[in-house]
């Protein structure tokens, strides 16, 4: 955020505060004019209904796409699909777009996978990530299966995947034998063992040597991810001052 030229700050509530201390906070931060973008740090004590806060955000104000609000017009607007095309304009939206999954699809973008016409299994369901990258992946015309916790057969449905992206934080869940050669995969999964490393949902040495691009645990996703949420904080700050 300092390189980007972003100030940061930090507003920490003890672990005992109440929901409607919390929703105090955030409705203090709404009408702050010096505030561009609000992001909550998860996951919030078990007291705290966490949706309640989510969704207390702004939605001019809330960079991470995660309110109900943002996530309901990626579902229902119309234009979402030319979002995803290459070289789409994000400002162009008055709500923003969830951070992870938006970072997925322009990875993708990237190293020119078309996701059009190809099965794309999604495994977690998060609101987070899960949810919004199917919704993404159908924009663009992916067949677009997701898994989760209930699926039966988990690793027959991924062996069938010509894009294969895992969220759900357990260690060494998709393993080789759960996919296909050839096939693209995203470990968005993040979990930090005792030693303080951090590893991914994927058996990535196992898995790289079956998979045509696979992207490693940490530095993936997870840069893409923060260099949207500077974006779509830069792109809140020009809207407050009437700029671009």
């Amino acid at each position: 955020a300092e390189r980007a030229g972003i100030d940061i700050f930090h507003h920490s509530l003890p672990e005992a505060a109440s929901l409607n201390e919390i929703l105090n906070l955030v409705k203090t931060l709404n009408s702050d004019e010096r505030v561009n973008g609000i992001l909550v740090f998860m996951p919030l004590p078990p007291h705290i209904d966490t949706r309640k806060v989510v969704n207390a955000i702004a939605p001019e104000k809330d960079v991470d796409g995660q309110g109900a609000i943002s996530v309901g017009r990626l579902s229902a607007d119309e234009s979402t699909p030319q979002l995803f095309e290459p070289n789409s304009n994000l400002s162009v939206r008055s709500t923003f777009l969830p951070c992870t999954p938006y970072g997925v699809m322009k990875m993708l973008e990237q190293y020119g996978i078309d996701p059009r016409g190809k099965k794309a299994v999604v495994v977690g369901k998060s609101l987070a990530v899960g949810k919004p990258l199917a919704m993404m992946l159908l924009a663009r015309e992916a067949t677009v299966m997701v898994c989760h916790r209930e699926t039966r057969n988990l690793g027959d449905e991924t062996k069938e995947a010509d894009i294969l992206c895992s969220a759900t934080g357990k260690v060494g869940l998709i393993k080789p034998d759960m996919v296909k050669n050839g096939a693209v995969v995203v470990d968005i999964g993040i979990s930090i063992q005792e030693d303080g490393t951090t590893t991914g949902d994927v058996d990535f040495s196992g898995v790289s040597k079956k998979a045509s691009l696979i992207t490693p645990v940490p530095g993936g996703v997870g840069p893409v991810t923060i260099a949207i949420l500077m974006k779509n904080t830069v792109i809140s700050a020009k809207r407050m001052v009437g700029v671009g």
